[in-house]
């Protein structure tokens, strides 16, 4: 959910590169229920007003990361940033085999994008989380 629907979809669509695909505005004004697709996945979303859900600004922030696989980190990053979206931690390549990136929208959501870079096999994925955790 989010405190202004409309807003957060242009957003979206300028920053990450999200196409509407479905809404439906509420009778009494702002959006019952819009979907939208980004790299592939699909979200749905709404105005706070309508429902049992609320918006992160409503709440002082959010336990939630959506994560969405993109085919250029970078460039979404670099787009997302000049967009608007504050930027929680840089492109960077990853333990698991995919480059990452952590930014905040204006909406409160927390948004971590990936590129898959390469398949690593669990006994080494358990290796290098050991190690990147030793290293924190």
């Amino acid at each position: 959910m989010v405190s202004d629907a409309p807003a957060a979809i242009d957003f979206y669509a300028r920053a990450f590169g999200a196409v509407e695909e479905f809404r439906l505005d509420h009778p009494d004004g702002g959006v019952m229920h819009a979907e939208i697709r980004i790299a592939g996945a699909v979200l749905m979303l709404g105005d706070t007003p309508h429902g049992l859900f609320a918006a992160p600004t409503t709440l002082g922030g959010t336990s939630v990361a959506l994560h969405v696989f993109v085919p250029d980190v970078d460039a979404l990053f670099r787009t997302a940033v000049a967009a608007g979206a504050e930027p929680v931690r840089e492109p960077a390549d990853q333990f698991h085999g995919d480059r990452t990136a952590s930014l905040r929208d204006p909406f409160g959501h927390l948004w971590i994008f990936l590129t898959h870079l390469t398949d690593v096999p669990f006994e080494t994925l358990t290796h290098r989380l050991t190690e990147a955790a030793a290293g924190a």
